[in-house]
């Protein structure tokens, strides 16, 4: 027997990509009752909706989904990557400009790493990045306490079992020794919850600075801490393989918050793959 799918896209990803929450969250405000189609409250995200229905989020209409944007983050030490931190912490969207727009993290840094951490509006752009069959490489620059061998590191290479949980093997370079510490590189495409720091101290080794530097075709480059750069539509349209107007209209510069600064555009020239 044949069942016919019905038209449209499921409501949670209509709403994630209007910019309005990301698709898991879309899911509770349904589940809280806080969302309306067609003038009547929806308590299931197992819904499909078109451009005809009316779809309410907090007394909010959802209109055209906004075109997907994506930035770069150079992400200090000390902030959190949520929207509220149970504790206080300041966190990464206290810092961004006043007047950018609803946006998302793709993935986290921990509160002592730093470096990239891609942003935005668009929730279909950041479950495609989070994906791990997307497999894309991300690298850290780590430094460590001690003096490690190369035979020492071999084990990252191979893949460790650390607490029941197995991680993939990684990419490690063994770059310099600096007085007590050392400087590696590290590749790695999962990217599970404090993955170098735990695989560091299984073998003995306490990473005292980590810093992505790239997560895939996209580089930290000279960004400095807290500052934020947009990526031409061009960019993201190539790199991510999306269906996006040629003549889209330049982004808008964006006030700095804080110590917060937004860069030029980079050129739109190809980028090369880590």
């Amino acid at each position: 027997m044949t069942q016919n799918t019905p038209p449209g896209d499921r409501i949670a990803k209509v709403i994630a990509r209007a910019g309005l929450a990301s698709r898991r969250e879309a899911e509770q405000l349904i589940l809280q009752g806080r969302v309306s189609v067609n003038g009547k409250v929806i308590d299931s995200p197992a819904l499909n909706v078109t451009a005809s229905d009316k779809v309410v989020v907090n007394g909010k209409v959802v209109g055209t989904p906004d075109e997907p944007r994506l930035w770069l983050y150079h992400k200090p030490v000390g902030l959190v990557t949520t929207t509220k931190d149970e504790q206080g912490r300041p966190t990464i969207f206290d810092k961004l400009p006043e007047d950018m727009p609803r946006v998302m993290s793709v993935g986290r840094l921990d509160l002592n790493s730093e470096g990239l951490l891609l942003l935005t509006n668009d929730g279909g752009i950041k479950r495609k990045l989070e994906l791990p069959s997307t497999g894309w490489l991300r690298k850290y620059r780590v430094r460590v306490k001690g003096a490690p061998s190369d035979e020492k590191l071999e084990p990252l290479r191979k893949g460790l079992t650390i607490d029941g949980e197995r991680f993939q093997p990684m990419i490690v370079t063994l770059d310099r020794q600096q007085g007590a510490n050392a400087w590696l590189t590290i590749g790695l495409r999962e990217g599970k919850n404090r993955e170098i720091r735990r695989a560091m101290a299984d073998l003995g080794l306490t990473v005292n600075r980590l810093i992505r530097v790239s997560y895939g075709p996209f580089q930290l480059g000279q960004l400095k801490p807290g500052e934020v750069e947009e990526l031409r539509r061009k960019v993201v349209r190539d790199q991510l393989g999306l269906e996006m107007p040629t003549d889209a209209t330049p982004a808008k510069s964006l006030k700095p918050k804080g110590n917060a600064v937004r860069r030029k555009p980079r050129p739109t020239g190809p980028r090369k793959t880590p």
